[in-house]
């Protein structure tokens, strides 16, 4: 199949952000890109640049060999049945990038073997930063390539098995506003040791994004970093060893579990 024409249903934030990604790496053409929504007032600056916008999802069908759905979850099922007609086997890849909504739902809405690839991103997609984790069923190894190669333009993705996806929500995008919560901890407590606002926040969040890339790079487990840091008497294994006796590693891991109880218990 082609992968040179791509409709995303849906210009919301996450579709938007996946299209600007794509265009400002050059990973695809404005030629190559159609966008729909039903209002395309906040979209217009995407068609200053040449990409298509249109109100009807079934004619971006027609055009696209693959489809991004990133509609919201209530309209899902709606959308799906609308575009199913349009959707042809072995022309079409549909790229799902909704929440709580799994591959079989998809499937057996289209009701045709149509190849459908599950995505969860988190909201550092729109700095093209993203963790993003990917499951399909019956796609093609040519179709999971291109997938992965659209996702890491805008970050990084790792295919896992779709039962994993509701705890790759937590982690990943959930994860997104625990690192959020620890970084702005960090921030109220440079400000009591003496710093000002503006300073603390960026000392926090830089030392934090070095931390990360420290592991990324490097392929590293954190207790090895941690190792170089920690001497003997010193200031750094004092400050681990207080914030482990108020419960800090307990109290995050218990934090992500209960959200993944939530999560399981809601759907």
């Amino acid at each position: 199949m082609s992968f040179s024409k791509l409709a995303i249903i849906g210009g919301g934030n996450l579709g938007s952000s996946i299209a600007e990604g794509l265009l400002q790496t050059g990973f695809l053409q404005p030629g190559q890109l159609v966008i729909t929504r039903r209002n395309l007032t906040p979209i217009l600056h995407f068609e200053q640049r040449g990409v298509k916008l249109m109100t009807s999802n079934t004619e971006a069908v027609k055009w696209a060999d693959v489809v991004i759905l990133a509609v919201k979850p209530y309209n899902t099922k709606t959308v799906v049945h609308e575009i199913a007609p349009e959707l042809k086997p072995q022309h079409h890849l549909l790229i799902s990038v909704v929440t709580g909504i799994t591959i079989d739902e998809l499937s057996s809405w289209i009701n045709k073997p149509v190849s459908v690839i599950r995505a969860m991103p988190n909201t550092a997609i729109a700095i093209r930063e993203s963790m993003t984790c990917l499951s399909f069923k019956q796609a093609t190894p040519e179709q999971i390539t291109w997938t992965e190669q659209v996702f890491n333009q805008l970050g990084k993705s790792i295919v896992i098995d779709e039962k994993l996806m509701d705890a790759a929500t937590i982690l990943g995008a959930c994860g997104i506003a625990y690192a959020l919560r620890f970084i702005r901890a960090s921030i109220q407590g440079g400000i009591e040791i003496g710093f000002d606002a503006r300073t603390a926040n960026l000392i926090a969040a830089q030392t934090v994004k070095g931390a990360a890339e420290l592991l990324i790079r490097g392929n590293r487990h954190p207790e090895e970093e941690i190792d170089k840091v920690t001497t003997p008497k010193g200031c750094t294994i004092a400050g681990l060893n207080e914030m482990e006796h108020q419960g800090f590693s307990s109290s995050l891991i218990k934090g992500i579990t209960v959200s993944y109880r939530k999560i399981a218990r809601d759907e």
